[in-house]
């Protein structure tokens, strides 16, 4: 089974790389972001719930992620395996997915961590920033959401690799180059 989890900074490339493993592996990639549109879009209880969230510009607490993730994670696509990206986000959401998954008589077969340089991640998100035509991503943003990235995630990643599960993967190189030592890993 591939039960996973891809874990990096800002800029890591998380997205593509999710996407691009769950293609090869068969298994749907889930994102936090994604469910929450859908279950906005589709107006269920916890996506109008997600929504007033949202609207007053405050961030959906864990409660809200946590039952759509068990949601999600109940469907019949994700019985064979799954790919998260952006849950979990602290050690609470690394209990309750521990409590999720124990329902399911499942567990999180590998934690994918991308790593890459500070300074290369900044030149990246610059020059993204610059081609998107967003104003906001500053260097000084950026650093701040890498500094934030290291406080957060670092105390989860400890818990992983104490259970034996994490795989370090650069993130730097192709797209390509990094979905080989990915693949390369889990397998």
């Amino acid at each position: 089974m591939n039960r996973l989890l891809i874990i990096g900074p800002p800029g890591a490339g998380k997205g593509t790389q999710a996407t691009k493993i769950s293609e090869e592996l068969s298994i749907p990639a889930i994102s936090t972001g994604d469910i929450f549109r859908a279950n906005i879009k589709n107006q269920t209880e916890l996506g109008r719930e997600a929504k007033e969230y949202i609207d007053a510009g405050n961030l959906v607490p864990d409660s809200v992620t946590n039952r759509m993730v068990r949601d999600r994670l109940a469907q019949d696509d994700a019985a064979r395996g799954f790919l998260l990206d952006g849950y979990p986000r602290n050690t609470a959401q690394v209990e309750e997915l521990d409590s999720i998954l124990t329902d399911l008589d499942q567990k999180i077969d590998a934690v994918l961590l991308l790593t890459a340089d500070n300074e290369e991640l900044v030149q990246r998100l610059l020059g993204r920033a610059a081609d998107q035509g967003r104003s906001d991503d500053t260097e000084e943003v950026i650093r701040h959401r890498l500094d934030v990235y290291a406080e957060e995630t670092e105390p989860i990643v400890d818990l992983y690799e104490a259970r034996g599960i994490v795989t370090r993967v650069d993130g730097l190189g192709t797209i390509d180059e990094v979905t080989e030592r990915l693949l390369s890993a889990v397998r």
